[in-house]
């Protein structure tokens, strides 16, 4: 016959077990009780799981959007499209639109001067343009400001000295000079029409 070794038992292990199941006995009985509530309660089981849902898929996009931020370095910006060619778009749209209104109130005033904005007219110009891939000549740029040529001319000075737009000849006709936005007059269009959301 084997010896069989016998462990002698903690006092308290009695105890503990006994509370043990008290616990799991009242947990289950708390259990039973929710479940009844939320079956008597029209619709309370299908409200609980919308609410749990809705808080999922936020939780998710509020970490989705801060990873984008941290690897691209943005403050997310909830009219900012991640496909920003469509976007651009969306923003040179408005920015005809813009640009339309401009023209048509000038026309039923029958005054350029008084609403006058020549840098800002070349500025939605030169957007529309960039996001249609076609090249603008200067003489076109101060056509597009709704101002005499000189006061276009002052205007794309300007622009340039604060590196909104960038002049340089253009390659297949070294006699004309073209003008376009920089990367930083770009991104503060992209910017101000995010910023309206009414394209978002």
């Amino acid at each position: 016959m084997l010896n069989e070794t016998v462990h002698p038992r903690p006092e308290n292990s009695s105890n503990a077990e006994t509370d043990l199941g008290a616990l799991a006995e009242h947990l289950s009985i708390i259990a039973d009780a929710l479940r009844r509530t939320t079956n008597s309660v029209p619709g309370l089981e299908r409200t609980s799981q919308t609410a749990a849902s809705a808080l999922f898929s936020k939780e998710n996009e509020q970490q989705a959007g801060a990873a984008l931020s941290r690897r691209a370095g943005l403050v997310p910006s909830p009219f900012f499209s991640a496909d920003i060619t469509v976007q651009r778009r969306r923003y040179a749209r408005l920015a005809r639109e813009a640009y339309a209104v401009r023209r048509r109130r000038s026309e039923i005033f029958e005054n350029d001067e008084i609403f006058g904005e020549p840098a800002w007219d070349i500025l939605l110009d030169l957007y529309i343009a960039h996001v249609e891939n076609k090249p603008v000549s200067v003489s076109s740029a101060c056509i597009g400001s709704a101002a005499p040529p000189t006061t276009g001319l002052r205007w794309l000075g300007v622009l340039a000295e604060h590196d909104l737009i960038l002049r340089q000849h253009d390659p297949e006709d070294q006699r004309r000079v073209l003008v376009c936005l920089t990367d930083k007059g770009l991104r503060a269009m992209d910017e101000y029409f995010a910023s309206t959301g009414i394209a978002a």
